[in-house]
């Protein structure tokens, strides 16, 4: 009996951690600024250039340290 609940349990917690992410996960999109200019440092300065952009934000990336746009995607 022990062993038929343990292996229940393992069954519930992979179907659980299966479907768990798929619940209202949207999907991020990157592009990288047009308007920033110069190295990134800041993604707060990042973020409100992209807002301007037409984005819903931005961070900085990278070793070259350029910033990128990030918006909610289909």
């Amino acid at each position: 009996m022990g062993r038929l609940s343990a292996v229940l349990l393992v069954l519930v917690l992979v179907m659980v951690t299966e479907i768990g992410p798929m619940v209202g996960e949207a999907r991020t999109c990157e592009s990288q600024s047009h308007r920033f200019q110069g190295l990134c440092f800041s993604s707060t300065n990042c973020g409100s250039i992209c807002r301007g952009e037409g984005f819903t934000g931005g961070h900085c990336r990278g070793f070259r340290r350029r910033c990128f746009c990030t918006k909610h995607c289909s």
